[in-house]
C-alpha cells in the first residue's frame, strides 16, 4: 500500500498537480496522452514531497489559523460594502429572460422547451454569469473600452447554458430527484427526453458561439465541452493507489467545474482585446475561483442541510464518489482507502465514511484549500486596473469560501 501523505504534503501536491493541470488546460488540443503525463508526473512529485513531510506539517499547523483568518488582510473595510450582484444588477437582470428565449426560439416542441428552460427560473446562483460580466467589464476599464459588450454578455449566457446542460446530464447520470429546491428534471420527465434536451441546450450555445464569429473565442469555448465529457468519464472512475486518486480528482474537478469559469472569463479578456498576459491573468483568477467553488462544493455535501443546499446531502457518497474531505480523511482513517476502492456500496459504508470525515480533519483541511485557491485569485484581481469591477472580483473569493449552498 502506498505511503500515506500529511495534509501540507498534499498541499504541496496539489500546487504542483494544478500548475501541471493548468498548463494543460491551456493547450488547445490536450488529450490523454498528456493526462496520463501529468498524472505520472504528480507520482514523482510525491517522492520528493514525502521527504518534506515533517517540516511541511509543522508548517501547516503553525500557519493555518494565522494566515487564513480573511482573504485580504488589507483594505476590508472598503470591500466590506461591496456586493457584486448589485453592482451587476442591470446587467443581470434579464440574463435568464434572454437565455429561455434563445431556447424557445429554437425548437417548435412545446415539451422541449419545457424542459430545456426548466432551470432558468432564476432560482440558481447565476455564479458563472457574474463572474464573466465582472471579468468583462474590469477588463474593458483596464483597456480604456466602452461598457459591456453584446458579445461579452452573451459569453456569459453561454456560460450558464452550458453549466445548466451539464446539471440536466448529471440529473440523468445521477438519477436525482431533487434540485434547487424542486424536483429535478430527471424525476418529472423520462431519461430520454432529459438527455436530449441537455442536448439541445449545447446545440443552442453552439450556434451562439458561432454567432460571436472570433475564432479564438469559438476554441476557448468549445474547451468547456470538451473538458466537461472527459471530467464526467473521470469520475466514472477511480484509482488504486492514494497518489493517483488525489492526482485525479484534482484534474476531473478542473474539468468539470473550474475550466467552465476559466474558460468564460478568459473569453471575455479576449473580446475586450487584451493581450496575452491580461487573457492569462484572467484564465488563472476563473480556474482559482471555480476550483476553490467546488471544493466548498465537496465541503458543504458534508456540513449544510437539504433545505439550505436545495439538494440532498452526502450525494457523492450515495454516488460513490470520494471528495476532498474524504480523500483528505484518508490520512488518519486508512480505512477509507478499501471504501473508496468499491464505491462505498457495502451496507454502512457511506454512513461511516461521513461520520470518518467529521472525526478527522478533512473538512478544515478542504477548506484550507479552498481559501489558498481563493487568496490566488484575489492576488492576481489585483493585476487589473482598481474600478468598481475589479473590487468586486475581490469580494467574490470571499463570496465563493462563505457560501452556506
Amino acid at each position: 500500500m502506498a505511503s500515506r501523505i500529511t495534509s501540507g504534503a498534499r498541499l504541496c501536491v496539489r500546487a504542483s498537480i494544478d500548475r501541471l493541470v493548468c498548463n494543460l488546460s491551456r493547450s488547445r488540443h490536450h488529450n490523454a496522452v498528456e493526462t496520463a503525463a501529468v498524472l505520472r508526473g504528480s507520482d514523482r512529485m510525491l517522492q520528493c514531497y514525502q521527504k518534506q513531510l515533517n517540516r511541511i506539517r509543522s508548517d501547516h499547523q503553525r500557519n493555518h489559523c494565522r494566515r487564513f483568518t480573511t482573504l485580504q488582510d488589507t483594505d476590508t473595510d472598503s470591500l466590506s460594502s461591496i456586493d457584486p450582484y448589485r453592482l451587476l444588477d442591470d446587467d443581470l437582470r434579464d440574463v435568464y429572460t434572454d437565455i429561455t428565449r434563445e431556447l424557445e426560439l429554437n425548437t417548435n416542441q412545446d415539451e422541449l422547451r419545457t424542459i430545456a428552460t426548466y432551470y432558468f427560473d432564476g432560482q440558481g446562483k447565476a455564479l458563472r454569469p457574474m463572474v464573466a460580466i465582472l471579468m468583462a467589464h474590469a477588463i474593458n476599464y483596464h483597456m480604456n473600452n466602452n461598457g459591456l459588450d453584446k458579445k461579452q454578455r452573451e459569453v456569459a449566457m453561454i456560460a450558464e447554458m452550458i453549466h445548466s446542460a451539464s446539471l440536466i446530464h448529471d440529473d440523468v447520470i445521477d438519477q436525482s430527484d431533487f434540485r434547487r429546491g424542486k424536483p429535478s428534471v430527471n424525476a418529472l420527465w423520462s431519461h430520454k427526453k432529459v438527455a436530449m434536451a441537455g442536448d439541445y441546450i449545447l446545440a443552442v450555445t453552439s450556434m451562439m458561439i458561432a454567432r460571436l464569429n472570433h475564432n479564438d473565442v469559438t476554441i476557448t469555448l468549445s474547451q468547456i465541452i470538451t473538458d466537461l465529457v472527459q471530467g464526467e468519464f473521470m469520475q466514472l472512475g477511480s484509482k488504486e493507489t492514494e497518489n493517483e486518486r488525489f492526482a485525479h480528482y484534482l484534474t476531473k474537478t478542473y474539468r468539470k467545474t473550474a475550466s467552465l469559469i476559466a474558460n468564460s472569463v478568459k473569453a471575455e479578456a479576449m473580446l475586450a482585446g487584451a493581450d496575452d498576459q491580461l487573457v492569462d491573468v484572467s484564465f488563472e483568477y476563473g480556474r482559482n475561483i471555480g476550483l476553490a467553488f467546488q471544493l466548498v462544493d465537496d465541503l458543504l455535501d458534508f456540513v449544510s442541510s437539504k433545505d439550505a443546499m436545495g439538494k440532498p446531502t452526502a450525494a457523492d457518497l450515495k454516488l460513490g464518489l470520494a471528495t476532498a474531505p474524504v480523500l483528505f480523511a484518508c490520512e488518519k482513517y486508512p480505512e477509507l482507502n478499501a471504501m473508496i476502492m468499491r464505491r462505498f456500496q457495502e451496507p454502512g459504508d457511506a454512513e461511516r465514511a461521513f461520520e470518518l470525515v467529521h472525526k478527522s480533519q478533512g473538512l478544515e483541511q478542504t477548506r484550507f484549500l479552498a481559501k489558498k485557491h481563493c487568496l490566488e485569485a484575489t492576488r492576481l484581481a489585483g493585476k487589473i486596473a482598481e474600478s468598481p469591477y475589479q473590487k468586486s472580483l475581490l469580494v467574490v473569493p470571499d463570496l465563493i469560501v462563505n457560501r452556506m449552498k
